[in-house]
């Protein structure tokens, strides 16, 4: 029997909802910061290496969103762990590479690259004229056990729903005026010249926009360290990739109201301006939005929840496949397809189904969508 993932709620002021998250999910903060720092010790990071280098690049968060660090510091006290730990879930591989020269040359490519697929069906694609919002998330093995689904009641903008570590602020989810977010790994040859802000914070931010304009700026704009692709949409029928170089955005549009992207640059401006170095790590990332695609294209102006979660569920060319069952990747690690995500913002909707390939059990998860909010446009309306 596989758990589901348990639903956090917090409220308050940043510091106040933080303890609140730390106390709840206390177990799976412990278990993940557990996980991560025993790696570093083979690394010979100890906890004083990690505290220097968390200090050294705390201004770049503090410039970005200062509240973070005060929800930050407040799951640290809720959780009972080091501050400098949860600092570390949240912003990992750009914290590492201000280690050491040393240390930096026995790293593992960041983040141990690992593949995920997103898609969105625009309302003129789906049979009840609703977004449909979804991806794969592959990662370690271990993570089916350390991530949580948060709903944040806010104060100063609007509630969301994101699916994410435990500890860490944000990942894939939307909030109630309808802006959803994934996003996926990419890597270029422009990566890690220059510190940028943490990946997950900048999804976070998306996530407490009040426009989807402002959210998309975030994605757009905002200057990162290493290449990702991020999915910005909107429930009323707006969704654009957006394939990041650390110092450049090029955008990926819908054909024909169907958006499906994995681990690789597909941009022709993209590919004429950087190299993309991730294959060598993600090669099945070649086919599966291919795979995932041809599935639903057929069905495109009909296309369901349950079409886009069996396109998600896809086992060709297994245990490569678009819903991976736990294998060794490249680096030797255990990973595996460790949540499907299926969201239909207009109304307030997650499903999500822990290490899918061995599993489809879903649990839903639900946010009050603010008035108005995923109204479809009159042209677009059943």
């Amino acid at each position: 029997m596989i758990e589901p993932f348990p639903l956090i709620e917090i409220s308050g002021a940043p510091y106040q909802r933080g303890v609140q998250y730390g106390q709840q999910a206390v177990a799976r903060i412990r278990k993940g910061t557990t996980h991560y720092l025993a790696q570093l010790r083979d690394l010979s990071l100890d906890a004083a290496g990690v505290a220097a280098l968390v200090r050294d690049y705390l201004p770049v968060i503090e410039q970005f969103e200062p509240d973070y660090v005060e929800e930050m510091r407040g799951i640290a006290a809720g959780a009972d762990v080091p501050f400098e730990d949860v600092v570390l879930l949240n912003a990992r591989t750009e914290i590492l590479k201000l280690a050491r020269p040393e240390v930096r040359a026995r790293l593992k490519t960041p983040d141990e690259p690992d593949g995920c697929t997103g898609v969105v069906a625009l309302p003129v694609a789906t049979a009840h004229r609703r977004l449909i919002h979804a991806q794969n998330w592959d990662w370690k093995r271990e993570c089916v056990e350390t991530a949580v689904v948060l709903r944040v009641r806010r104060d100063n903008g609007p509630d969301l729903l994101t699916f994410t570590e435990a500890g860490a602020l944000g990942r894939s989810g939307f909030n109630a005026i309808g802006v959803a977010i994934t996003a996926n790994y990419l890597e270029s040859d422009r990566d890690y010249r220059e510190v940028g802000v943490p990946l997950a914070l900048i999804r976070r931010k998306v996530l407490e926009s009040e426009h989807v304009a402002l959210a998309m700026r975030t994605v757009y704009c905002t200057k990162k360290s290493a290449a990702n692709n991020m999915i910005v949409s909107h429930c009323e029928g707006v969704a654009i990739d957006f394939e990041c170089a650390p110092d450049e955005s090029f955008q990926v549009h819908p054909e024909r109201g169907l958006l499906v992207h994995a681990n690789h640059f597909v941009s022709p401006v993209a590919l004429s301006k950087l190299k993309d170095t991730g294959i060598a790590n993600t090669p099945c990332s070649l086919y599966r939005d291919i795979r995932v695609r041809d599935l639903l294209q057929p069905q495109i102006g009909a296309i369901t929840k349950d079409a886009v979660k069996a396109a998600l569920f896809d086992n060709f060319a297994d245990p490569w496949s678009v819903c991976r069952p736990p294998r060794r990747n490249l680096g030797n690690n255990l990973s595996a397809t460790v949540a499907m995500i299926v969201m239909e913002p207009a109304d307030g909707l997650m499903e999500v189904a822990p290490l899918p390939a061995l599993n489809k059990q879903f649990t839903s998860y639900r946010l009050e969508m603010a008035v108005g909010a995923g109204r479809a446009p009159a042209a677009l309306a059943s």
